[in-house]
């Protein structure tokens, strides 16, 4: 595996820790997700390191690739370790992850613990289980908001009957994907955030390599404002749900987002 392109801090001196969770067990459509991390890292490599727009090269933010944690067969149990190693990546730095299907995203926020839960995704996720499956990747906001006092999703634009009900509660802010472009971060001062981005979220036009697409999706340029806009607050971040199933147009995505996120965030500090 060949560390994500200029995430080159050793861990001790890193900002940031990049973990792959290659996470292929719920999908319930089109699998592919465990290569993921490595469909992420290989389509960075033919970015420029500078960005203009914040003016720094991302191997001057201090990224260290940790590499990837390889799943075994009890979920639960992998979830569990996967927290752990992001626990302690955060005591000291900000954790990247780099899924894997959706699930990896209920390690992330157990591990941070923030108190909102801001996520790009075309599913409303709210489902109690999915064939039987309380783990699936279809369940991912409800475990959030086990830990989250609120969950806000963006661009969503699928869900079944009942997670419609349960998304009219006070603490789940569904923005669909026409009202996107309006959005701004707003969070009460002392708010730790958490922000995770489902790939699906893009138009299958822009990003067809993903396990569930739907269209009437995000531009990618859209995704990016609002990875910009939250990543200043954010304690933790993660890209999720991209497969081989396409020419590299969702890894491109994928990658162009954890930058913006890693660009956003030190300029933010």
């Amino acid at each position: 595996m060949s560390p994500f392109p200029g995430a080159n801090a050793a861990r001790s001196d890193a900002a940031y820790v990049l973990v792959g969770a290659p996470l292929d067990r719920s999908t319930s459509f089109r699998p592919g997700t465990r290569f993921g991390p490595d469909q992420v890292r290989r389509y960075a490599r033919g970015f420029e390191d500078y960005d203009h727009h914040t003016d720094t090269g991302f191997s001057d933010c201090e990224v260290h690739d940790a590499g990837d944690i390889e799943p075994w067969a009890d979920a639960d149990d992998y979830l569990d370790f996967l927290a752990d190693q992001l626990r302690d990546a955060r005591d000291d730095a900000t954790p990247l992850l780099v899924g894997g299907e959706h699930t990896v995203s209920i390690a992330g926020v157990r591990a941070i613990e923030p108190d909102v839960f801001v996520c790009l995704d075309a599913h409303l996720d709210l489902r109690e289980e999915l064939g039987g499956d309380p783990l699936s990747h279809s369940t991912v906001t409800r475990h959030a908001l086990e830990v989250t006092d609120r969950a806000v999703v963006l661009g969503a634009r699928a869900g079944s009957e009942a997670e419609w009900a349960r998304a009219s509660e006070a603490d789940v802010e569904v923005v669909p994907p026409e009202s996107v472009p309006g959005w701004s971060a707003e969070f009460d001062g002392d708010e730790s955030v958490y922000l995770s981005v489902d790939i699906d979220a893009a138009d299958p036009s822009v990003a067809p390599g993903t396990g569930t697409p739907e269209p009437f999706g995000l531009s990618s340029r859209e995704m990016r404002d609002v990875v910009r806009d939250v990543a200043p607050h954010a304690r933790g971040f993660d890209v999720v749900e991209v497969n081989d199933r396409d020419d590299g147009q969702a890894a491109v995505l994928g990658a162009k987002l954890l930058r913006a996120f890693v660009f956003a965030h030190v300029d933010g500090r």
